[in-house]
């Protein structure tokens, strides 16, 4: 089993391969977590099969409802943090306020 991505102090974001990612809203309700989570793993079974059957059209389906889950768990779209902080998703960790914690973590 790999082990869990590094996640920031302050909870906003994981890291992968040094990249930060935006994590899930964590003041989300745990049921309608997992309702966003479910359907996000329903779309993604799509995408395969969309891709498996080179169906342009069901491909395109399939991606929005990713996006849907997405945006609905935080992960896209408006940041759900209410500091006025930029979002950082997919920056590199090492050119982000992130940069110190984030080399105390590699060189460990």
């Amino acid at each position: 089993m790999k082990p869990a991505a590094p996640v920031t102090p302050d909870g906003r974001y994981l890291v992968v391969r040094g990249r930060l990612w935006r994590a899930s809203n964590p003041a989300l309700p745990p049921d309608h977590r997992q309702a966003l989570v479910n359907a996000l793993m329903t779309a993604r079974r799509a995408v395969r099969a969309a891709l498996a059957a080179d169906n342009p059209q069901q491909l395109a389906l399939a991606r929005a409802q990713v996006d849907a889950a997405k945006v609905g768990l935080g992960e896209r779209g408006p940041v759900w943090w209410t500091d006025g902080a930029p979002d950082l998703n997919r920056h590199m960790a090492k050119t982000t306020p992130y940069a110190d914690w984030w080399a105390g973590l590699i060189q460990a």
